[in-house]
């Protein structure tokens, strides 16, 4: 089936696109969200007519996402779970416990938009992608702990130490050589 793109769909196209998809993608997902219009020459010329404004629209969400994403870098958020001695969770962290932290640290985000790459089951520091728009997406770190001093602690240990670092690497530059 022949759809034309409404807004950028990630590893399909950008907006204004007519894409080939199956069937039940177009029926199931594009056209019910409203990210894209069967292929036909009323819906082409109707989208032509609408292209302006489509362009501007999308361009104001990118800009309001960009602005979000400026203040949501680095933001790490912290997910206290029973684990295991071998430090396997009992169950995972889910995109709805990640889009509940960030909203609770003070960013409206929904569990459509988060995206994570493998289940999380395991304590430990994890870097997980928030789309905030289908062209601004955003890192944030999940701190997967048993209790909250865990997860300070965990912090802490990840946290680099440049001020150590620096002055070891500038001796060896102020050496001579033998």
């Amino acid at each position: 089936m022949d759809v034309i793109l409404l807004e950028r769909v990630e590893n399909l196209g950008q907006m204004g696109e007519v894409v080939k998809v199956r069937a039940g993608y177009a029926r199931n997902f594009l056209l019910p969200k409203k990210k894209a219009l069967r292929a036909t020459k009323e819906n082409l010329s109707h989208f032509e007519t609408r292209r302006a404004q489509l362009e501007a629209a999308n361009l104001k969400r990118r800009e309001e996402a960009q602005s979000v994403a400026a203040k949501m870098e680095g933001l790490a958020v912290v997910a206290v779970r029973q684990a295991g001695e071998s430090g396997h969770l009992y169950g995972s962290v889910s995109p709805k416990d990640v889009a509940d932290a960030v909203t609770a640290a003070g960013f409206t985000v929904e569990r459509a938009q988060v995206l994570i790459a493998q289940p999380i089951k395991t304590l430990g520091l994890h870097t997980v992608r928030v789309a905030l728009h289908p062209e601004v997406a955003v890192t944030v770190t999940v701190n997967v702990a048993q209790s909250t001093e865990e997860a300070a602690a965990q912090a802490r240990a990840a946290a680099p130490a440049p001020a150590a670092v620096e002055p070891a690497a500038e001796a060896d530059e102020a050496a001579p050589e033998a």
